[in-house]
């Protein structure tokens, strides 16, 4: 029997922001406009309206003199374009935006959707993994799947091949929500058109780029950080030292999301990224009971756990220990090690100890020049980026915006700046 969807309320209050859809995605599809810079421009100028006047005069400020905005036809035309393709358009301002992607720095603008838009409703939990999945990996990520999508929880993940499409077909009956890198009308991989159209009947698909778009590799980084966002926790059930899927779990760290993991044999290098988050303090689970307990003893569900209906994990899982009473004080979130964990693996950035930092000398003139010589080619915290330079924040960002409106300066994933072309 399926057990009534868990809650989890986050937003008592209307949404910030209510901008015309066809302003706002102008803007988001303006030239050099990308989340987070649309993010402080609505910030600044109240409405994607009023940004879009503003855009030619900062980009001239900037140096470019024949700054346009994405032109209303062509907005209008990729409206229609998805209109075609049965989907529908969500702005950041809109009452269904989902609620836990919209308190991310840089939460997508716009959304295309496709499906049951119910399913955001359901307590949402990634299940990702390998692509190239080993035969116990795929049983134990079709069990993880079955069993939390049965508990009432919205399993979601990229539709990729291997464990991705196992959990997602698992979750079909109670409904799965997949994040896709391209169009919201290019299924990847093609092999997975059937899933895709059986996902809509129950689930969502779900991708911020424009209909028609061919997905390439810079756009999956971009779809984990959404899917993750999407997330109260992300479970990962097979992992290589160096993976798309540890990019996923990062973001999860980043974002404040529990990361939970499947250990396997030491020997097998597709668990090594699991193996390694468990070392360093990623919660070991070994089925959906694991999950919804952890999620539980953390305050994830504003459930008591007399409405979460724990299945009876299948034969090839360890049964679970019951989970914890609701007065029973929640478990502090991840350790650092597991940040440091997957920057040594390429998924971070390594921070210089403050006292090694040199100090900027120069003052407030020519600041521009100040910020192109502090970055490079790898991802710099704007944070850091403050401290070094030694102004204030609503002094930088008007420098870097300009910068970025440019082309001198491109925002990476989770607000880090780097120089552009690099």
């Amino acid at each position: 029997m399926m057990a009534r969807p868990l809650s989890f309320d986050l937003h008592p209050t209307p949404p910030r922001q209510k901008g015309d859809g066809l302003a706002a995605l102008r803007l988001i599809r303006s030239r050099r406009v990308g989340p987070a810079t649309y993010h402080r421009l609505l910030a600044e100028h109240g409405s994607a309206e009023a940004a879009l006047a503003a855009l030619p005069q900062i980009a001239r400020a900037a140096g470019v003199e024949d700054y346009a905005p994405c032109p209303a036809a062509a907005a209008e035309a990729e409206m229609a374009a998805g209109q075609r393709a049965g989907a529908r358009l969500l702005t950041w301002g809109d009452a269904d935006y989902p609620a836990l992607l919209r308190d991310l720095a840089e939460a997508p603008p716009v959304l295309w959707l496709r499906g049951d838009l119910s399913v955001l409703d359901r307590m949402p939990v990634a299940v990702i993994g390998a692509r190239n999945a080993s035969s116990l990996g795929l049983r134990m990520a079709r069990g993880l799947a079955l069993g939390l999508s049965q508990s009432g929880a919205a399993v979601i993940a990229g539709l990729a091949r291997g464990i991705d499409t196992v959990a997602h077909d698992a979750a079909l009956h109670g409904g799965t929500i997949a994040v896709m890198a391209g169009g919201i009308d290019k299924i990847y991989p093609s092999e997975n058109a059937a899933l895709a159209e059986a996902i809509c009947e129950t689930g969502l698909l779900v991708t911020e780029q424009p209909p028609g778009t061919e997905p390439v590799a810079r756009h999956f980084p971009a779809r984990n950080r959404i899917i993750s966002g999407l997330s109260r926790a992300v479970v990962v059930v097979e992992a290589a030292h160096r993976s798309g899927s540890l990019i996923t779990a990062r973001c999860a760290l980043d974002q404040g999301r529990e990361v939970m993991a499947v250990p396997g044999h030491p020997m097998d290098a597709r668990a090594a990224g699991c193996n390694a988050l468990i070392r360093d303090g990623a919660v070991l689970v070994r089925n959906s009971a694991d999950v919804l307990a952890a999620l539980q003893s953390n305050g994830c569900a504003n459930a008591g756990a007399d409405r979460v209906e724990r299945p009876d994990p299948p034969a090839t899982q360890p049964a679970a220990a019951p989970a914890p009473a609701p007065a029973r004080s929640a478990r502090p979130l991840q350790p650092a090690a597991v940040a440091r964990r997957l920057a040594d693996l390429g998924h971070g950035i390594s921070r210089q100890p403050a006292a090694t930092r040199p100090r900027d000398a120069g003052g407030p003139a020519n600041l521009e020049g100040r910020i192109l010589a502090r970055l490079g080619p790898s991802p710099t915290e704007e944070n850091l980026l403050i401290r070094d330079l030694g102004v204030p924040a609503a002094v930088l960002a008007p420098a870097i915006l300009a910068l970025e409106l440019s082309g001198r300066v491109q925002r990476m994933a989770g607000g880090r700046l780097a120089l552009s072309g690099a």
